[in-house]
């Protein structure tokens, strides 16, 4: 019997140690942000939620609102009519249909 141990990856941090993520929200003509960020929070069906750095592996559609993005680059609110997020390890990926 063989013994497999989860490797995790290792956690992302900004100059100052602080976590971070991946984030690149974009639509099939346009790029809205594309570069590493601390937080994201949108509106599904279920009302308003963050992602953080860490956060589980999730997927949801995104409902007409803001996208609100705080990022070592500068904080960023972004109008959406409707997308779908995906969450896995660390890099968020958010499609727009704008």
């Amino acid at each position: 019997m063989s013994k497999h141990k989860k490797i995790d990856k290792p956690e992302l941090k900004d100059g100052k140690g602080k976590p971070i993520m991946e984030l690149k929200v974009y639509s099939a003509f346009k790029s809205y942000f594309d570069d590493m960020a601390y937080s994201v929070s949108a509106v599904n069906h279920t009302g308003p939620f963050d992602i953080l750095p860490r956060h589980h592996n999730f997927m949801t559609l995104i409902k007409s609102g803001e996208i609100k993005v705080t990022a070592p680059s500068g904080d960023q609110s972004i109008v959406v009519n409707q997308g779908l997020m995906h969450v896995k390890a660390d890099r968020v990926v958010v499609f727009l249909d704008t």
